[in-house]
């Protein structure tokens, strides 16, 4: 269950929720769409602050972007899809295409910065989640 600062950007602000099933009709209601992966509120506490950092957000760039809130039981799979390093997250798609994203608590003008750059900038590949390489000889068991 969402935190109640999660909870009022969809039913006060009426952003979307996302999940496996509509991702892609909401990808296709705007030119840039903004994903907001919360995770679990009490084990990122940031993410009630980003809650309350994106209405004001989109209060500036409402005519360039959307945002939907990413269904706490579709997190892991869209996160495969838009694959981000740290919680909470903002990611930004042109349409399915990929063009970044911010992930904590930032400076608002970081957030400026980053929601300016990131609305402007081409696609690029998703990044891919980093897995460490263990040699078969470093630390054996035997």
């Amino acid at each position: 269950m969402p935190s109640p600062l999660i909870r009022h950007l969809t039913e006060q602000h009426h952003y979307p929720v996302a999940d496996e099933h509509n991702i892609e009709q909401l990808l296709k209601q705007s030119e840039c769409t903004v994903l907001f992966f919360t995770e679990n509120p009490k084990h990122h506490p940031e993410s009630n602050d980003v809650a309350v950092i994106l209405p004001e957000l989109m209060k500036r760039f409402s005519e360039r972007m959307s945002v939907a809130v990413v269904d706490r039981n579709a997190e892991q799979a869209l996160r495969a899809r838009y694959p981000f390093n740290e919680w909470p997250a903002l990611v930004f798609l042109r349409g399915e295409d990929y063009l970044g994203a911010v992930s904590r608590v930032q400076d608002w003008d970081v957030y400026l910065r980053e929601f300016e750059r990131l609305l402007n900038a081409e696609p690029v590949p998703a990044p891919r989640f980093k897995i460490p390489v263990v040699s078969e000889s470093a630390g054996s068991c035997h």
